[in-house]
């Protein structure tokens, strides 16, 4: 099913029977993919007395109460207000779904005790790209992605020159396949959320990052366009299913 987009004065073509989910899905088990020392999500039949809203256990319905932390139990979208005192809603503040993105991959470097992504690394990845959206695949790149534990493991991050180089060349949407794209334990620094969304300045309110996804080694580096889908949540994050679509020739 072929659609053809016009975006910033050009025409592209995309398959839209052809899409590339680049999320993780969220299970209620201790195998989910799991951040920030918290529990598995939850996904439980609600229970009024004898009744227990299960069709296997004879009612007419499945009818789950769902508990979980989108920061921490899989691919979730943020927006400012994750950092900041006022209170700013992911759904009230990302309204358009389509852009323009570039998938890069990007092995970590050591950078003191760490690994981290630096600025060079990032400008020889993208060139001269002018991109909306950026989706940077680390490596290795292990279908272990998609239940890790991630708590105390000190996972790789962008320093915060890297960051600023990103919003340099306008770059309003950042997904990675990393819990966060700052330090585990930075004493609540944030460097690289703060250099995002600008908070010593004005606030880049149309911006979001995306945390913890997984781009299979299948989907090659390159230009897609980017379909950011969000449940609307009036919260400072909320899940989400990043998908992406080729370009066609």
């Amino acid at each position: 099913m072929l659609a053809k987009i016009h975006y910033h004065s050009r025409k592209y073509t995309i398959d839209l029977a052809k899409p590339l989910d680049i999320s993780i899905p969220m299970r209620a088990s201790k195998n989910n993919v799991n951040a920030w020392y918290i529990d598995p999500p939850r996904i439980e039949a609600v229970v009024d007395g004898e009744w227990v809203a299960k069709v296997s256990e004879g009612a007419s319905v499945n009818f789950n109460d769902i508990h979980f932390n989108p920061h921490g139990h899989g691919t979730h979208t943020e927006c400012v207000g994750h950092i900041v005192e006022e209170v700013h809603s992911i759904n009230e503040n990302l309204k358009q779904f389509f852009f323009l993105a570039e998938v890069i991959t990007v092995a970590p470097e050591k950078y003191m005790e760490d690994r981290a992504i630096s600025r060079k690394q990032l400008q020889f990845a993208l060139g001269n790209k002018k991109r909306d959206a950026v989706i940077i695949r680390t490596i290795p790149n292990t279908n272990d992605k998609l239940s890790r534990q991630y708590s105390h493991s000190n996972w790789p991050y962008l320093l915060e020159d890297a960051i600023k180089y990103l919003v340099k060349k306008g770059v309003k949407h950042l997904l990675v396949d990393m819990p966060s794209v700052d330090r585990e334990e930075d004493g609540g620094e944030l460097l690289g959320h703060n250099a995002f969304w600008n908070t010593s300045g004005k606030l880049r309110m149309d911006t979001t990052i995306t945390e913890m996804i997984f781009v299979p080694n299948t989907v090659k580096d390159g230009t897609y366009f980017l379909n950011l889908q969000i449940a609307p949540f009036e919260n400072d994050a909320t899940p989400s299913k990043p998908i992406l679509y080729a370009i066609q020739p």
